[in-house]
Order: C-alpha cells, then structure tokens, then sequence
C-alpha cells in the first residue's frame, strides 16, 4: 500500500512517487531533453552546411584552385611523356629489332670496344631457351683440354679477339674434375664421372669408388658397377657410338662401356697373372664380348694391337711402346664381324681412309673402325691418302651418317684424344693443332645437323675431362705468335717462350757450359717436335688440376649454366633425353612423339 500524506500544500495535495513513477518521470524528461536537443542541433547543421558550401563554392572560384588544377595537368602530362619517352628507349627485350642506344661520339680506340660491347649485349639479351627435350646428344671432349689450352688454340687459330666454334655457343658453365681420391686426376676417373655420372678413384673406370686401384675381386662385384650414359640410351632403343683419335681400349672410351680396376688392363699382357685367374677381363675383351660393346652401333679410332695378337708396326702405322701388346692369338676384328653375321645386321669393318670413304652410312647398321695399331696419327702428321688414316673431322660425320639412321635418336662421344697425348710429352704446338681439329670436327657436325634439320632437336656439348700445366706467361704484346718469347727474365736475363710447362719430362732445360737455363733461342721454339721449358723434371707432362669449361647448344643446352661437378654433366644428358632414371614410362613416350616440345 501506498502511503500517502494528508498536509495540503498550496491548496492542492501531493503523493510520494514510488521507483517505477520516478522512473518514468525520467526518461520522460530525458526524452522532452532529447527533443530540444535535437531541434537545436539540426538548426545548427542547417546553418553550418550552408556556409561550408559558400566557401566550396567560393575555393572552386579562387584563383589558387585554378593555378593547382593547372600545375597538376602539366605534371601528369610530363610524367606520361616520360614513360613514353622510356619505354621508347628500352623497347621490348625479346625484340633486339627495336632497340636502341644514345649514341656517343668516341675516339677510334673506345668505339671498337663500345660497338663490340653492344653486340655482346644484343645477343645476351635476344637469347632464347630451347627446352623441347633432347632426341640426339653429341658430346665432344678434348682430352686435357684445360682453359689455358683452349686460349692458346684460339690464339693461334684466330687471333686474340678471335673464338672457337663451341666458345660461340649460347650456354657454359665449369666442371670440377678432381676424383674420388685424388686432387688432380686421371682420364680414366673423370671419363667415367662424365658418362656415369659417379666420381670414382684414380686410374679406375666403370666401378666405384668401393674398388680400390687394382683390386679386381672388388671389380666383380655388380654392385659396384657404374652404368653409363651408353648403356641407358642402348635400353631405350637409341644408337650409339664413339670416336677417338687414341686407341678404342683407352682411358676415355673404355668408360663407356668397361668395368675395371685398372686402365692398364687394356689386353692380356697388361693384366697380372693373378687377376686373369680370378676372372677378370681386359678392355679389349669388354668392347667385344660384352653385351654393352656389342651393341655399340659405332666404334671408330685406332688400337689394333689390344684386339688382335702379334701385329707388326711399321714407319707409316707404329706400334705404341707406352702400352701393352696382345699375345693370346686373338683377333677380336674377326670376331666381330663374324657377330654381326650372325646376327643378321648390317656391319661394315674399315681400316683406312678409302674403305671409309666408300662406306655408305646408310647401308649399315654397325661399323667397327680401326685405323691404327696404336693411337692415330696427329692431324698434321697423318697420311691423306687412301690408305692412310683419317681425320677426326671425317670419323665425326660419317658416324653420324650412320646413327642418323634411327628415328629413336642416337648419343654419339667424340674425343680428341691426342691433345692429351701432345701435352704429355711436351709439344704445346701439336696439341694446339689438336684443338684446331677438334673445332672443325665441331663445325662439322654443326653442319651436318642443320643440312639433316636437326639443330633444335639436338644437344651438342663440348667439354674436357682435365687439363694440363701448360701455362700462358710475361707480357708479350698483342699480335705476337703464341709460340714466340714472352721477353727476358728480370733475373737471370735469358729469354723464355711465352708457353711453359709446370712439370715436364725434360723439365728445367739447363746449359751445360753455363748452368744456367737453356736459352731457348738456341732452338726452332716453333718447330712441332719442340719442348717447352718446365719448372720440374719428371717422366711426363702431368696433368693440372683446375677446372675446365663446358659449352652446350641447343636442345636444354641451358641445363649449363654454373660451376658444376664433373659428375653433373651425365645426369643432365640422361635428363634431356629422358633415359636412365629420367626414363618415361611408354606412354609418356608417345605423348612426346606427338608433342616433341
């Protein structure tokens, strides 16, 4: 109940409120307020817009706006000018057409050097990668072929501003070619690091570094066997095959498709006793009675001795005296042929400059080229006529006559093995020469493979598996012969040749009346037989340690691109033309038929 009060006050009576009267008294006092409040506050915005849109339409009227709207045009308009003007300039970078230079007037000795750089930087930029997979590999080798090797060759061959073929190529890199246990190694070692992809020890092939120099119980064991490039395009169906200015049974093209402990186990006679009677089996024997040799569509170089017994040497055709000799009664030529007989195949043997000649690449399936009892001759020295030996350049292109054959592509290794040879005993002139050969066996097959339409399908590298000591000394001034003096030496004050050697069989040449270092003056320096000076005396020219480059053209020739180990070089073939591990599954392979890029 409510309690209510009975005092009047001015005539009238009042009741207490109760909290839900207050309450309501409240709010609706907050709402009368609110009202007011409201009322007001709208007649204020009223008024205030009213005066914001004077003084709007007052600023767009003023002269400042005027000048601002003005001095923005004039900016926009010069900074599109500019872009214009930019873009003129730098044009589209895949289009060299269209790009040009600010040209500066500059004295005779800068522009040369200007314009070339120009033409330098139009190629590099216009480049454009061939990533379509590889169907055909041609790899080259110059065996000891190191970078001061190359740049003496160019010298001699083109100048100081001159380029080999393959120097010409879009994409390099550098291999380093130490060995599994060595610093600087052996053909052998890095031969079977470029085709097997597996650095192995020194002076072994085809086996890995679990097989110790020598050791042919280890050499029997599969598992250490390293597969190479050959074999892997052999299971995909492609053609193969190899040329060599050296013995077939050598170093380098026994990687291929040989499994031994030793490089020296080339015939019987260079094997001890022991390691026969344990089962091994010399080169010779592999290339021919082996699955992987046999089926090698092209062997082409010299090493008669290693395959048949007692052969006798002669002036035009020597027997090598560094190596070994057969003396089972083999005659592994014979046997070959007889194979192929009995296979049914198509096979051609040729032993000279007119049987190859008169070989109709197209006509054989398989060719078994043997020039020479031990390495072939140098190509300055070899005889040109029909029953002489060839040239690297002419084995080079009739192989590929012969494995071009094949609509499943073919893998074909070239080495120019007589660089090496020349630099082992001193004679920097013959294997500069060797060089040279070895550009015209590129250019070659540049040749061949545009005439044939095969360029972008193609992937052609050249490298080299190691390099020499052969170093480039003094100041001689530009133009000068490679094979000239360099000038006098600051000390002693006799001449030295511009090329030396670090180690060398006659080694420090010194005078014997005077003791001091032979004047080489005293001699033709630019005969062939001549011997560059050396720092150290040992039984051969040794090899250098650095690193020597690789250049590649075309199909994923980019995959050369860095410094790379020597190893690299076999993953990236077998990945461009997908044979090995990178090998498609066959329906893969169709589909690359169809769509090859």
């Amino acid at each position: 109940m409510e309690k209510r009060s009975g005092t009047p006050i001015n005539g009238q009576k009042f009741r207490k409120l109760s909290d839900v009267d207050m309450t309501e008294v409240q709010l609706s006092n907050l709402a009368d307020s609110s009202a007011k409040d409201i009322a007001a506050g709208e007649g204020s915005f009223q008024g205030s817009e009213q005066n914001n849109a004077e003084q709007q339409t007052k600023w767009f009227r003023s002269r400042l706006f005027l000048m601002s709207v003005v001095f923005s045009a004039l900016l926009i308009t010069a900074m599109c000018i500019g872009f214009v003007v930019h873009y003129g300039m730098s044009g589209d970078v895949g289009d060299m057409e269209t790009v040009t230079y600010w040209p500066v007037n500059l004295p005779k000795e800068q522009q040369e050097w200007y314009d070339q750089g120009i033409d330098e930087l139009q190629k590099a930029v216009s480049r454009q990668f061939n990533r379509r997979r590889a169907k055909n590999v041609i790899l080259f080798v110059g065996d000891g072929m190191g970078p001061n090797t190359v740049t003496a060759a160019r010298i001699l061959g083109f100048k100081e501003e001159g380029l080999l073929r393959w120097e010409q190529f879009a994409d390099m890199g550098l291999l380093k070619t130490y060995c599994a246990d060595k610093q600087v190694p052996d053909s052998f070692s890095t031969a079977t690091a470029l085709f097997g992809g597996v650095k192995v020890n020194y002076e072994t092939g085809g086996v890995d570094a679990n097989v110790p120099l020598g050791n042919c119980t280890a050499s029997l064991k599969e598992d250490h066997h390293v597969q190479t490039i050959l074999k892997w395009a052999q299971v995909d169906g492609m053609r193969t095959g190899f040329v060599t200015t050296t013995r077939v049974t050598h170093a380098t093209p026994a990687a291929l498709y040989a499994h031994v402990p030793d490089r020296r186990w080339e015939c019987e006679t260079g094997m001890p006793a022991e390691a026969q009677g344990q089962g091994c089996m010399d080169i010779a024997r592999q290339l021919i009675e082996q699955p992987t040799g046999q089926r090698i569509n092209v062997i082409m170089g010299g090493g008669r001795q290693m395959l048949v017994s007692d052969v006798i040497g002669s002036d035009a055709d020597p027997l090598d005296t560094w190596a070994s000799q057969s003396r089972d009664g083999r005659d592994l030529i014979q046997d070959w042929r007889r194979k192929k007989e009995d296979e049914g195949v198509s096979h051609a043997v040729v032993q000279n400059n007119r049987e190859l000649w008169n070989l109709n690449g197209q006509d054989a399936d398989y060719v078994l080229g043997i020039f020479a009892n031990g390495h072939l001759s140098y190509d300055h020295e070899r005889d040109r006529s029909d029953s002489g030996m060839p040239s690297l350049s002419n084995m080079t292109r009739k192989a590929l006559e012969v494995l071009g054959n094949s609509d499943k592509g073919f893998l074909l290794v070239v080495e120019a093995g007589l660089i090496d040879q020349a630099h082992h005993r001193g004679n920097a002139r013959k294997a500069l020469s060797e060089v040279l050969e070895l550009n015209a066996a590129v250019e070659a097959t540049l040749s061949f493979l545009k005439s044939t339409d095969r360029l972008e399908e193609t992937l052609v590298i050249v490298t080299a598996d190691h390099s020499h000591s052969l170093t480039i000394n003094g100041h001689p001034d530009r133009g000068s012969s490679i094979l000239g003096l360099a000038g006098n030496s600051k000390t002693e004050g006799t001449p030295y040749t511009t090329l030396t050697y670090g180690t060398s069989y006659q080694g420090f040449q010194v005078d014997a009346n005077t003791q001091r270092r032979r004047d080489p003056t005293a001699d033709d320096i630019t005969d062939w037989g001549y011997t560059q000076q050396a720092a150290i005396n040992t039984d051969e020219n040794l090899h250098g340690g650095s690193d020597v480059t690789i250049h590649a053209e075309g199909a994923m020739s980019y995959l050369f691109h860095g410094v790379h180990e020597q190893s690299y070089v076999a993953h990236a073939i077998s990945y461009a033309l997908r044979i090995g591990r990178f090998r498609d599954s066959s329906i893969a392979e169709t589909l690359a038929e169809l769509t090859p890029i």
